[in-house]
């Protein structure tokens, strides 16, 4: 089993024993780690689902992100990413939430947001935390990078729970 494999079975585990559910807010990686969680059989007790809002509107009307926010921060902000991470929360009613919102290219990237800049957030019970990350490489490289770091992520913070 290869490693990435490996942390998503780590994460359903942890999930499982604490008897937790999840849900994601996904817009650079296009429903990346819903499929990824998705691909794995059984995981209906603890994968409530997903909103993949790419454009802004859809983060607006389906998860509460506020619009001044959007146009402040822009789409790709730790700010948004935790306006989608409660909004899916909220939706879905799940314990646990991670939302990523990013520029994963080839276009898109600014300077001060260059290709590859990478937002996330987490939030459940009494729990918020964002972070920013830029990854490198082709738009599939920087997507798997997200996924994998989200997935880490929240197997990290499960853990000291």
């Amino acid at each position: 089993m290869n490693q990435r494999l490996e942390k998503l079975q780590e994460l359903i585990r942890s999930l499982r024993d604490q008897k937790l559910t999840v849900s994601f807010a996904e817009s650079c990686t296009g429903g990346a780690l819903s499929a990824f969680l998705a691909e794995q059989p059984g995981v209906s007790d603890i994968f409530l689902g997903s909103v993949v809002s790419y454009s802004n509107e859809a983060k607006v009307d389906l998860l509460g992100v506020r619009r001044d926010t959007l146009t402040n921060e822009g789409a790709v902000s730790e700010t948004v990413a935790r306006q989608m991470a409660h909004g899916v929360r909220r939706q879905l009613k799940t314990d646990w939430s991670v939302a990523i919102t990013g520029i994963a290219g080839p276009s898109g990237g600014t300077a001060t947001k260059p290709v590859g800049t990478v937002c996330f957030a987490l939030a459940g019970p009494d729990f918020e935390d964002s972070r920013k990350e830029f990854f490198s490489g082709e738009r599939k490289d920087i997507q798997q990078s997200s996924v994998d770091l989200a997935v880490q992520w929240l197997v990290e913070v499960l853990d000291k729970k």
